[in-house]
């Protein structure tokens, strides 16, 4: 098995919103983006699947080390084999890499956020910055579109926390800010014991519509040049909020289960904002 087809096989077995986007995109992009999402898969999954934080660190040292590597010119794994021809061509920076394992980390030493700055700063580190090489690799011009993708990224982890706030907790994290459990008289415990209430749903509520003006903030950010070339940011942008869509359709009852939409309507919604914009 080759480097790209090993990130092209990470890609399609996560089932992410992300894949549908990366089907519409010229080959070479199409790899780059693929072998950037495969790394990120690798690192995240390092943090979730590993029960040992001691191990769980020392694998995300070694990702350090190789990404190191990469970018000296010597990578050794087949997801950076893979992204390595990539680096130079969509000026990739070995700092956005290694701040991606920063925020992975950090799942490793807190599992609770006082306030939204704190969260903000996690976000930016696990997706804000994925966003910023994403955009680099589908094409910008301008640095606006680095600071449209920069807020698209928050927008994206933003919905990930709504959608996966029972999971999450199922593993001892709660990653809703504490001040604003507080605000809507919503315990920790309420949260890790999957006690859904009419507190609760307005304090997703609110979260839901922080995360849709992100969503305009962003797209507001996005010079008119670019946006083609950023049509798989706007194609995922199209599933992420049609999910915000059903999770508050569905009442918000995501301590009890995971909201999902369906391939053929991610697949839909992706050809839907190739073709019109």
């Amino acid at each position: 098995m080759s480097p790209d087809e090993y990130c092209q096989q990470k890609a399609v077995q996560s089932g992410s919103s992300f894949y549908y986007s990366f089907l519409f995109l010229p080959a070479e992009r199409r790899r780059a983006i693929t072998a950037l999402y495969a790394f990120c898969r690798e690192v995240d999954d390092t943090v979730d699947e590993c029960t040992d934080v001691t191990v769980a660190r020392n694998k995300l040292a070694w990702w350090r080390k190789e990404i190191h590597a990469m970018a000296a010119g010597t990578p050794s794994h087949p997801v950076t084999q893979a992204l390595h021809p990539h680096l130079a061509a969509y000026s990739l920076q070995e700092q956005h890499l290694q701040a991606i394992i920063d925020g992975m980390e950090m799942d490793l030493d807190q599992t609770r956020y006082l306030d939204f700055p704190g969260l903000k700063r996690y976000c930016w580190h696990v997706a804000s910055v994925v966003g910023i090489l994403s955009a680099s690799i589908f094409g910008a011009s301008r640095p606006e579109t680095l600071q449209y993708a920069e807020k698209l990224g928050l927008a994206f982890q933003l919905t990930n926390i709504i959608r996966d706030v029972g999971e999450d907790a199922r593993k001892g994290r709660i990653y809703l800010p504490v001040n604003e459990l507080q605000q809507f008289n919503v315990t920790a415990a309420d949260i890790l014991n999957a006690r859904h209430s009419e507190n609760f749903e307005k304090l997703m509520r609110f979260q839901a519509e922080r995360a849709r003006s992100l969503y305009a903030e962003a797209f507001a950010l996005l010079p008119r040049e670019d946006r083609r070339a950023q049509r798989p940011g706007l194609m995922m942008a199209a599933i992420y909020r049609a999910l915000l869509d059903e999770i508050e359709h569905d009442g918000f009852h995501v301590l009890e289960r995971k909201v999902s939409l369906t391939p053929i309507r991610k697949l839909w919604l992706a050809w839907k904002t190739y073709v019109f914009g």
